[in-house]
This record gives structure tokens, sequence and C-alpha cells, in this order.
């Protein structure tokens, strides 16, 4: 029988991507999910809500919504994220609302939460290695991955006895089934692209009792890409900047 059958897990950003690879995970193992975001889903969560969690009164009548019909949370996973550009592109209120999205969301979410988690309960933040390396204009994103990682150690302090708090990092995960050149993959020491089964595997683990031991991490999942240096005429590459 799975761990995680009958187990309540809450999931943002549910309508694509990782966050949808997690949800439909969970469900397949017998897990209750509950799933959160702006976009609509076709999928047969067993409890939807649409909305946008940059808000305060969204987040507060999400979670009364969901207590009323399940009083015990197991498992937060802290998924939705985007970008709005940076210095070159990004204005203070573009800013701010990736910085809610990422940040404001999971304290408010994980705060009204704090009383009704169950026995070895489990939170798990996804952040991203954008929060140690960037490419000009993603000042909005890497802010928020790189908070989200300070974040996670400070709950996991606050929150022992209560729940484990860990962190994923992914680096390039292929969430289109996109045909990648070469010289894509090879940028990866592990020589594939990720895929978001690849992140959902971290998540289970972390939830589940083989990770008892294991709170206020961040656990990069790359490929190895953000461990390979490349110099001038390295690979053939030449640097034109």
């Amino acid at each position: 029988m799975s761990e995680f059958k009958n187990k309540v897990v809450i999931i943002t950003g549910v309508s694509s991507g990782i966050g949808k690879h997690i949800a439909k995970t969970f469900k397949e193992l017998g897990a209750i999910v509950i799933g959160i975001d702006k976009d609509e889903t076709l999928e047969n969560y067993n409890y939807f809500y649409q909305g946008d969690i940059t808000k305060k009164s969204v987040i507060e009548d999400f979670i009364t919504q969901v207590l009323k019909k399940y009083t015990k949370i197991d498992y937060l996973i802290n998924n939705a994220g985007l970008t709005k550009g940076g210095l070159l592109s990004c204005n203070y209120e573009d800013f701010m609302y990736v910085q809610n999205l990422s940040l404001g969301a999971i304290f408010w979410l994980t705060k009204l939460l704090m009383d009704n988690f169950n026995k070895n309960a489990s939170i798990i933040n996804i952040a991203s290695t954008r929060a140690f390396q960037s490419q000009s204009n993603w000042e909005s994103y890497a802010a928020a991955k790189g908070g989200i990682i300070s974040l996670t150690h400070a709950m996991a302090v606050t929150l022992k006895g209560i729940a484990r708090v860990n962190c994923i990092s992914p680096g390039w995960i292929d969430t289109l089934d996109t045909n990648f050149t070469q010289e894509d993959i090879t940028q990866h020491p592990a020589n594939i692209v990720g895929k978001p089964e690849d992140i959902t595997n971290m998540v289970l683990f972390l939830c589940s009792s083989k990770s008892k031991f294991i709170t206020g991490e961040n656990i990069n999942i790359d490929g190895g890409m953000s461990k390979l240096m490349i110099y001038h005429n390295d690979y053939n590459w030449e640097y034109k900047g």
C-alpha cells in the first residue's frame, strides 16, 4: 500500500508544468490532492480553488474552504512561481508581484496552517538554481527564489516538532517534451535535460518517512549544470559578450 494513500496534500501552481506533475503523481498514489492556481485546470483533483495567491484574501478564503473539508494537512507543496523580468523591463509592481507569489504566499499559507498539520507533516518549497546563477534581466525571479531558500531554513527551525521544511532547486526542466540539440544536452554532466518527474521524485522522498532526519535543506536538481565551468574556447564555445 502506498505511504501516501489518503494523505492530504496542498499544492500551489497545479495547472501546468512541475506542479501539475506533482499533483497527478500524488493522486495516482492515493493521496487527497488539493490544488490552487490562478489558471483553470481540467485535472480531476479532490478539490481545486482558482485564485491568485498574491492576494492575502484569496489565501485566507482558500484555507477556510480547505479546512471545512479536511481538518488535518499532511503535506504543503509551495510550487507556484514566475518571472516578470528584471532591471531592464520590470517595474516595482511587477517585482513585488513575483515576491508576493513566491515568498508572501509561502509565509501566509504556512502560518494559517500551523495548527492543522498532521504528525510527521512535510513542507516542500520549490526554488530554483537561479537563486545562485542568472541571466540578464531575471532579477524578479532570482530574488524570489533566493528568498525561498532562506525562508526554508528559517521555517524549519520555527516549525520543529510541527513539520519538516525542505527546499528543491530545479535547474533546466523540460515541461514541453522538447527535442533538444546535443549541445543543450551536453551542458549537463548527467547528459540529459531534466523532466518534471525528476522533481516529483524528490518531493515524494522528502514527504516520505525515508527522509525523517532531513529538514532545513535545499537540494539542487539540475543534472550538474551549475557545477560545470566553461571557459573561452572550451567545447568550441567562444565568449562574445
